[in-house]
């Protein structure tokens, strides 16, 4: 089980997404219109934009269709209970 909530980090909007207890940082905007991925589900480790279900790896942000269409993924650590986000 996982789930997607939305953050932002030095200004930037960020998905963040806990597939099975590991995390992943999303760019939080879904290519196709806009929608904040950070407000949809988790399917399996997929993240599905809540606007018109477009579908985008947690790990990789790559779309499952369109297959070029793909958001950002942004290295992250855990230190205790913060979750430090490298948006560079």
């Amino acid at each position: 089980m996982g789930r997607v909530a939305e953050a932002e980090t030095e200004g930037v909007a960020v998905c963040l997404a806990n597939v099975n207890g590991e995390l992943s940082a999303l760019d939080n905007v879904c290519p196709h219109r806009g929608g904040p991925l950070g407000q949809g589900w988790l399917e399996g480790d997929v993240v599905v934009c809540p606007w018109h279900s477009w579908s985008l790896h947690a790990k990789t942000g790559l779309a499952e269709y369109p297959e070029h269409e793909r958001v950002e993924v942004f290295p992250l650590r855990v230190e205790g209970e913060d979750v430090l986000i490298d948006i560079e």
